[in-house]
């Protein structure tokens, strides 16, 4: 009998970790190459490359996709601005939609390839890949479009940090700054290939391919250091509270809490080989990749949670701050440790040994209130006596927890 209970007791643990993983959502778009990803309040859009293009429309999480009029494009962009969605097309320049992909009208950048779209505030800034041709800027959602000064590149990449504007480009450009708006321009000290971009407060991260991996400025791109991300080409890079995404050309997706200290590669379930991962987007707690390569098409979507190692367990508010003692205790190799948040708040958790010396940081990030589990993995660590504290504002608690192997 107790061999018996041990072994549905191992089925189960293995059927649950088998479950945490990358799950296929492409019912109505088929094996389709994705390229970029965009969500509107609960809508998620995805631009799609290729035969079968156009932009597809979620309105449940991913799970059935439509294609809406915008049908005969291949869609290299997206970006959302307000109630207006913009689409890059190859050739055929910004599309823009008020009613959520009803119906697309032809900006006024009718005649180039449009490799990345980025909004800051109610300027479009629309990168194209005519290596003549560089930047556009919209003040006017597209009613109008002026060439910026950046106007003899093909660009890859881009991003906006209040009134900082970061380009991408191939290799020898790399990475452009403008502080104005676009009005003028300074190349920056990285100039391999940027094909990827995203900011974490006042860290720029670059995802580059031939000298592979991402790197880290944190002056605005006067010096950049390299991740030990190193031996990837990284395509898509985006950041959700204090965790950075990496998707890449043939191991899928990394992720850093420690602006790129160090990563951890959570691909399980996605498809083996050139698995080059094009874009990112979170929707009610869920990240979505786009695929597009080789056939290995598609998105596919993981709670975000399997990937941050916190989930929310629950959205009842409660009165006060508190830090449950971990479960199991012992443990060997995970345990859990769940936490409550009376309001809004900046929360921090963090484990340490019994020399007081930080290992690792668990949550870093502004949550709203309730209840939430994280989830510590000490396969690394010696057995012995460990410690973790949640702060958030001027509360702090701390725990002990015993790891035996």
């Amino acid at each position: 009998m107790k061999t018996i209970f041990i072994t549905i007791f191992l089925c189960i643990m293995s059927l649950q970790i088998s479950n945490a993983q990358w799950e296929l959502v492409n019912i109505g778009m088929g094996n389709v190459e994705v390229r970029s990803l965009a969500v509107n309040g609960n809508n998620i859009f995805a631009g799609v490359f290729g035969t079968g293009g156009g932009v597809y429309l979620s309105t449940n999480n991913g799970l059935i996709w439509t294609l809406t009029s915008l049908s005969n494009q291949s869609v290299y962009s997206l970006a959302v601005n307000g109630n207006n969605i913009f689409a890059g097309t190859v050739s055929n320049g910004v599309y823009l939609s008020t009613n959520s992909g009803t119906n697309w009208t032809q900006t006024s950048l009718n005649n180039q390839t449009i490799y990345k779209l980025a909004v800051n505030g109610n300027n479009i800034f629309a990168g194209t890949y005519n290596p003549n041709n560089g930047l556009f800027l919209s003040t006017d959602n597209g009613a109008t479009w002026t060439q910026t000064s950046l106007n003899n590149l093909h660009i890859t990449s881009l991003a906006v940090n209040g009134n900082n504007i970061f380009a991408g480009s191939g290799t020898g450009n790399g990475v452009n700054l403008s502080t104005n708006n676009g009005i003028t321009w300074s190349q920056t000290s990285f100039i391999q290939s940027a094909y990827a971009l995203a900011i974490n407060a006042n860290n720029i991260f670059v995802g580059s391919i031939g000298v592979q991996g991402v790197f880290m400025s944190t002056n605005n791109g006067s010096t950049w250091t390299q991740t030990s991300l190193n031996n990837q080409n990284v395509y898509s890079l985006t950041v959700n509270a204090n965790y950075i995404f990496a998707g890449t050309s043939t191991n899928g997706v990394y992720v850093s809490n420690d602006n790129g200290a160090t990563w951890t590669q959570k691909s399980e379930g996605l498809p083996n080989g050139s698995t080059l991962v094009r874009d990112f987007s979170f929707l009610n707690n869920y990240i979505f990749a786009g695929l597009g390569f080789g056939g290995l098409n598609g998105v596919y979507r993981r709670p975000i949670g399997e990937l941050t190692g916190i989930k929310p367990i629950s959205n009842e508010v409660p009165n006060k701050f508190s830090l449950s003692q971990n479960y199991p205790n012992p443990f060997n190799p995970s345990t859990k440790i769940k936490f409550a948040l009376p309001n809004s708040s900046f929360a921090k958790l963090v484990v340490y040994d019994a020399l007081g010396r930080e290992l690792e940081t668990l949550v870093n990030e502004q949550l709203n209130a309730g209840t939430y589990e994280a989830n510590w993995i000490a396969s690394n660590y010696p057995s012995g006596v460990y410690f973790y504290t949640l702060t958030s504002g001027d509360y702090s608690e701390t725990s002990k927890m015993i790891l035996i192997k």
